[in-house]
């Protein structure tokens, strides 16, 4: 084995110390990545954003999350739950009660995502604008109009 190279494969950290040593973007084996991946799938966001609210059984869920699918929600409610941001509470009716809630760490997630909401809709006009800016820079290019030199 190299040397500086750590033999676990779940291990995501740099093998120079001197450098950033997170990089969760470039390895499909590391944690953070998987964790990442998770919390931030449109499901899992919307998901935490109404069981926040309050506790919601599955029928309701379904209902307030548009495009969702009955088989989509029910996986993501249990990864959710696999990773404990979700927990699920069965009542002994007939039919049974399903009553799904956040755990505290689940509520702790949703803090933070309530700062990236909050923080999308302060510039969301911004990142309209360089989106239109660049729409138009590629229908330029593609008519074969020359761009006009720009200084910043």
């Amino acid at each position: 084995m190299e040397d500086g190279t750590f033999e676990s494969l779940g291990y995501c950290a740099d093998t120079d110390p001197g450098e950033y040593a997170v990089h969760w973007d470039s390895r499909n084996d590391c944690e953070v990545r998987q964790i990442l991946d998770r919390v931030a799938d449109k499901w899992s966001l919307l998901v935490i954003a109404y069981l926040e609210e309050r506790t919601l059984r599955f029928s309701e869920l379904k209902y307030k999350i548009d495009g969702v699918s009955q088989r989509m929600l029910s996986r993501t409610l249990r990864q959710l739950e696999r990773d404990g941001l979700v927990d699920r509470t069965v009542y002994p009716t007939v039919p049974p009660r399903v009553d799904y809630a956040l755990t505290p760490l689940g509520a702790s997630l949703h803090t933070t995502i309530k700062s990236l909401v909050i923080w999308t809709e302060a510039h969301q006009n911004e990142i309209a604008a360089a989106r239109t800016a660049y729409d138009d820079r590629e229908a330029d290019a593609e008519a074969g109009i020359l761009p006009v030199a720009v200084s910043r």
